[in-house]
């Protein structure tokens, strides 16, 4: 059966009520909770905000630091009008895996804590009645799971989370909970590309319904609502005469309007979307939107906030776009899993390119890594086919929920994996082979390179059709006053890349310095904010001289939480802004940089 991942919407046919605010939790460290019946409610339960990651909530560590099962719960009303319909609850995500009970019986599980899912729940509820959701949720971490790590154990018999990733392991509900009414006929999916043809857009549409048959009327609106196209059938074309395309940092959105209609010509469901019409292509080492190249200027992010963690935060979210737009950005990538889908709204709106990545972080175990980790390939480990499995489907997952967004760039399936072995390659191989015909629109297909994965060890160079770097001298190597050696160290593996016969476009899309704001210090030291633009310069000098750089985004946009370790001081430190979203330093002289940066810089 197909997944259905349509975002929710409310019409005629459609019902979407939010459960967001207060539910029942509880930590299951002795895992009792399925003997003792707490999926028919939660006992002696506090209460915790959703969305939201209930770690940074508590006083207490062992609270803060929780590992193992944990459950939620909720009652809600269903009223007597929805009888008749598929009743769903649609979760945003649920970190990391999930068992969805409602009045008692299982509805369903899921794995994977960064993309949604549905649980039918139509022969569990109670018409005109409250009802009772529960979830018993997991977030340990495994070498054959998204993101990877392990879970410890320490001596007084806690778990611990041990990841293979530098960022903090938020856990719990950290997206809207929807409750939805959806018609037994329904339109289950639709998928849109786009072809320029001289000063005409042909729009190509797909449209999938739950019916062997279906009859489909689809209709396109420009921005003031004026019907511009019409077309029959479950696909078919589309001509936009005279379009208004999208185009970076110049967004203009068309809805697309599909109709189900049965045999008497009723129509008995609706679907309406916002999409932009503009095309992608790699054409050597450019990058072209619409035909025109596009230099990325941005950053990585994370979804991570003071209090809330890694729940979705419309207000946080509101503010780091205002932050790139002051900025004169025009991207970012979704480092290191996908975003809410509200991200993505916001980017189409705003003429955003985005990087939209799947959480196949943490594939690498260097021993030297102050993470910890195993003196072996990553792909050398026995955990790999399971591992597959899930990676391949959350990569299928992402894709079917993003096709859409004309902010989508490109795909990145993995970050900073360990390609210095040639045991990478078969699974390389393999993944590169199964995604290639997922997106309708043909993406490009991508993942970072890290610092010991570089023109002359990395045996998986064939695969992405753009190179993402990720590169940290003047920090983790050859730093302070030994930064001159780390430009002319990034300089000869450029020149590497120059000389050889790849013509693809390389972005680079980590570089940075942890920076402790308001640290001031002349002449520099590392952790100083001069420290921080003095990077930053060094490696501009750096893209402004090989024309196959065609993108820079700086790790990161703001400071972020990560675990505990003696390399950082309460989390990661390279953001431009701090983690409560105020400028340091370089924000300024990157901003000036970038402004005076054409979107087609390198032309």
């Amino acid at each position: 059966m197909e997944k259905e991942l349509l975002y929710p919407l409310t019409n005629k046919f459609r019902f979407d009520q939010k459960l967001d605010g207060l539910w029942d939790f509880k930590f299951d460290e002795g895992k009792i909770g399925q003997q003792e019946k707490w999926t028919l409610g939660l006992p002696e339960a506090m209460q915790m905000p959703v969305p939201a990651s209930f770690n940074d909530f508590f006083t207490d560590k062992d609270s803060r630091e929780y590992t193992g099962d944990f459950w939620y719960a909720k009652r809600f009303f269903v009223s007597e009008s929805l009888k008749g319909q598929m009743l769903g609850l649609r979760f945003g995500a649920a970190t990391h895996r999930a068992v969805v009970y409602v009045n008692g019986q299982e509805i369903r599980q899921h794995e994977g804590g960064f993309l949604p899912f549905m649980a039918d729940i139509s022969a569990a509820v109670k018409f005109g009645a409250e009802n009772l959701v529960v979830l018993k949720l997991n977030n340990e971490l495994h070498r054959d799971a998204l993101p990877a790590g392990d879970t410890g154990v320490l001596k007084n018999g806690k778990k611990i989370a041990k990841p293979f990733f530098d960022f903090y392991n938020y856990s719990g509900l950290n997206r809207s909970v929807h409750l939805i009414a959806l018609p037994q006929r329904r339109i289950t999916d639709y998928t849109v590309t786009t072809a320029l043809t001289g000063t005409a857009a042909e729009v190509n549409y797909t449209v999938t319904t739950n019916q062997p048959t279906a009859n489909i009327a689809v209709a396109l609106r420009d921005e003031h609502g004026v019907e511009v196209a019409t077309a029959q059938g479950e696909h078919g074309q589309m001509k936009v005469a005279q379009p208004q395309l999208w185009q970076v940092r110049d967004a203009h959105l068309y809805t697309i309007d599909i109709r189900l209609v049965d045999d008497s010509s009723q129509m008995i469901d609706e679907y309406q979307d916002q999409i932009g019409l503009r095309t992608i292509k790699i054409k050597g080492h450019q990058i072209l939107i619409n035909d025109q190249p596009v230099y990325l200027k941005g950053f990585g992010r994370h979804e991570d906030s003071i209090y809330a963690g890694r729940a979705f935060d419309l207000n946080v979210e509101k503010r780091d776009f205002e932050l790139m737009k002051w900025m004169g950005a025009n991207s970012f990538r979704t480092s290191h899993y996908p975003y809410d889908e509200e991200v993505y709204r916001f980017a189409d709106r705003e003429g955003f390119l985005i990087i939209d990545e799947v959480p196949a972080v943490g594939f690498k175990m260097a021993a030297a890594s102050f993470l910890g980790g195993l003196d072996q390939s990553f792909f050398d480990g026995n955990w790999t086919q399971a591992l597959y499995k899930k990676h391949l489907d959350q990569i299928a997952d992402m894709i079917h929920r993003d096709k859409n967004h004309p902010s989508v760039l490109a795909w990145s399936l993995l970050n900073e994996p360990d390609t210095s072995s040639q045991s990478a390659v078969p699974y390389f191989e393999r993944l590169f082979k199964d995604t290639k015909s997922l997106d309708p629109d043909q993406r490009p297909r991508t993942f970072t390179l890290n610092e010991d994965d570089t023109f002359d060890t990395s045996y998986c160079k064939e695969f992405p059709d753009f190179y993402l770097l990720n590169r940290y001298p003047g920090w983790y190597h050859k730093w302070g006053y030994e930064i001159s050696d780390g430009e002319a160290g990034l300089r000869e593996e450029l020149d590497k890349w120059q000389a050889s016969a790849i013509d693809k476009p390389i972005v680079f899309s980590e570089y940075g310095a942890d920076t402790q704001p308001g640290l001031h210090k002349l002449p520099s030291v590392m952790w100083s904010e001069e420290y921080q633009i003095e990077l930053l310069q060094m490696f501009n000098r750096v893209f402004d001289s090989y024309d196959f750089i065609r993108g820079e985004q700086p790790w990161n946009l703001a400071d972020f939480q990560t675990v505990e370790g003696n390399m950082r001081v309460n989390g990661n430190k390279k953001g431009i802004f701090t983690r409560d979203r105020q400028p340091k330093e370089a924000a300024f002289y990157l901003r000036k940089r970038w402004l005076a940066m054409h979107n087609d810089f390198k032309n």
